[in-house]
């Protein structure tokens, strides 16, 4: 009842059969044995070689990023400092404009 229904054609004539209660024959699927898969050859390395070229590269680059974020802390230690004296500042003349208030 709920398994779907399909046309039957045996042979490719290009003229679908009608749907009818016959069903198809079954033939077996072809086996389909997959090809083997090549194994890279491999070999073994005991640790990472470097040339003294590379090794100069890695150092300036190592390098390269320690200043980077060195000038990003730095920027960002110097935005907090001047945004914190400006506060300090702002307070000390809102008090001092409070307190004249109160002497007259």
């Amino acid at each position: 009842m709920l398994q779907p229904r399909i046309p039957v054609n045996p042979l490719p004539t290009g003229h679908p059969i009608p749907l009818t209660d016959i069903e198809p024959a079954a033939t077996p699927a072809p086996a389909i044995t997959p090809a083997p898969v090549p194994v890279p050859a491999t070999t073994p390395r005991s640790s990472v070689q470097l040339t003294p070229g590379s090794a100069v590269a890695l150092a300036a680059g190592g390098g390269a990023v320690v200043l980077v974020v060195g000038a990003v802390l730095v920027s960002m230690l110097l935005a907090v400092a001047i945004t914190g004296v400006s506060v300090a500042v702002c307070a000390v003349v809102l008090k001092s404009l409070l307190n004249q208030e109160r002497k007259r």
